[in-house]
């Protein structure tokens, strides 16, 4: 294998890395998995929330109270995703949107982006550092599907804050009876 071929594959495995890292962490918070969460900060990182600043663990106790405390379901989804790597240090800024459903029924929403630090320690990525920026938010409109709809749009699978979520599923399955189940949005209108 070449330098520059070798370099290349070393650029493209630490990317994944870093861009795991993001991943895990909107899984941990959503599912409220703090060893998850945990697991992408290094113990002496620091998290700018603006309304929060502090370490990994009291980071963890918070978003978990705040996010339990609020709402009873959420999600923090990644977009756009940028890195610069130098070395064992990388800079990166993630595009987010969260969603989050309050216990009175309001949905809310917001975006913005998370600035990290993220460093290379024993082999692995983690956040350093990080700012996490939001840059627009509101209450969207009422939702296009019909209450029936919206039931079998969540039939598929368990939801859930913890490991009972059906992402945690080993083997992952389809029951055999939900095969060829097809809404019938005509008859709902």
């Amino acid at each position: 294998m070449d330098a520059d071929f070798a370099a290349t594959v070393q650029n493209l495995a630490a990317r994944q890395a870093i861009h795991d890292v993001v991943t895990r962490y909107c899984r941990g918070v959503d599912r409220m998995d703090r060893a998850l969460l945990l697991s992408c900060y290094h113990a002496d990182a620091i998290d700018d929330h603006g309304i929060f600043v502090g370490g990994p663990e009291a980071f963890a106790d918070w978003a978990f109270a705040l996010h339990a405390g609020l709402q009873s379901a959420h999600q923090h989804i990644i977009t756009n995703h940028s890195c610069e790597i130098a070395g064992d240090t990388a800079h990166c800024e993630t595009y987010w949107m969260f969603a989050g459903m309050h216990h009175d029924g309001k949905l809310t929403i917001g975006g913005g982006r998370y600035i990290d630090r993220m460093e290379r320690r024993g082999g692995e990525w983690r956040i350093a550092a990080r700012k996490c920026v939001p840059d627009w938010g509101g209450v969207p409109s009422q939702s296009w599907l019909s209450p029936a709809a919206a039931a079998a749009l969540a039939s598929g699978g368990n939801t859930a804050r913890d490991t009972t979520d059906c992402s945690y599923e080993r083997p992952l399955a389809v029951a055999a009876d939900r095969v060829g189940l097809v809404f019938d949005f005509a008859s709902q209108a």
